[in-house]
């Protein structure tokens, strides 16, 4: 089953794909594809388009119907997959990251996605990436990001750790006490998608704001080289009269090496040429 059929199976009915794992290989053996999932999630920053939120709420719901999924192996299980995860995808960053985007062969490491990952560490330092742990995409380009900008491990693990946690737990024990209220189980695929929507909500207000943002600045620029064009009259009237002692300032602006310098008596209108041709200003005590 491909990774893209998977989710679109997932997102139609969590439990029911669950369930089947369950039948077909066992309820401690269905953690074995479950680690892996998470662990590529955060892991391989090829990626980031798991459900991660999702499937730790419907893994919840199930451990918490008592029928299948023990919960402490369940723990231990979605405790590890991120953390290790993590792990390998810092140094991934850190030995190939300048390969791997120089490549441009990850298509959902775009620029913009790149740039906020960036913004988060630039504002929170290490603990950007406990919070990127909340948001996806960002969970997987954080690791990577980190690894590639060489952020040292001493002060990366700890807040991997701590991300890697508290997401797994708090997703886990959300599905394991709330997942089995009949009005969640009669509605559970829009739960589902409801979960990834709000995860989502940050990225996209975030990328929607970007893309405003640049749209602004390109008309404000296209406004300013338009009235410069046009030799805007509002211009010329908004510049500040000149101070007075300003008016016996040289005309030329040019050579502010030489603040005594005054034109030549044959200079030009401009006054920017000496008596010989050369673009030179004359000494005052040869003018005089």
């Amino acid at each position: 089953m491909s990774a893209i059929q998977f989710i679109v199976d997932f997102l139609h009915n969590p439990l029911a794909v669950l369930n089947a794992w369950i039948a077909s290989i066992g309820p401690i053996w269905i953690l074995a594809p479950v680690w892996l999932v998470l662990f590529i999630e955060t892991g391989v920053v090829i990626m980031p388009f798991l459900p991660g939120d999702s499937l730790l709420f419907a893994l919840g719901t199930i451990a918490g119907s008592g029928h299948s999924i023990p919960l402490v192996p369940l723990l231990l299980c979605v405790w590890s997959a991120p953390i290790i995860g993590d792990e390998s995808n810092y140094w991934i960053g850190r030995f190939f990251g300048k390969r791997i985007l120089d490549s441009g062969k990850v298509k959902a490491m775009t620029p913009e996605r790149i740039a906020k990952t960036q913004a988060l560490i630039d504002k929170w330092g290490p603990l950007a990436v406990f919070l990127g742990r909340f948001f996806p995409f960002i969970r997987t380009f954080m690791p990577f990001i980190s690894g590639f900008n060489h952020m040292q491990w001493r002060r990366f693990f700890p807040f991997s750790v701590l991300g890697g946690l508290t997401w797994s737990t708090l997703f886990t024990l959300l599905g394991y006490f709330f997942g089995n209220i009949p009005f969640v189980q009669t509605h559970f695929e829009w739960v589902i998608v409801a979960i990834l929507l709000i995860s989502l909500a940050p990225t996209i207000i975030g990328l929607v704001k970007a893309g405003l943002s640049k749209r602004k600045a390109g008309k404000a620029g296209q406004a300013g080289d338009g009235a410069q064009a046009q030799g805007d009259p509002t211009a010329e009237a908004a510049a500040p009269a000149p101070q007075p002692g300003e008016e016996d300032a040289p005309a030329a602006q040019g050579a502010p090496h030489a603040p005594n310098a005054v034109a030549s008596p044959q200079a030009g209108a401009d006054g920017t040429r000496g008596d010989d041709g050369d673009d030179s200003y004359r000494p005052r005590h040869l003018a005089d």
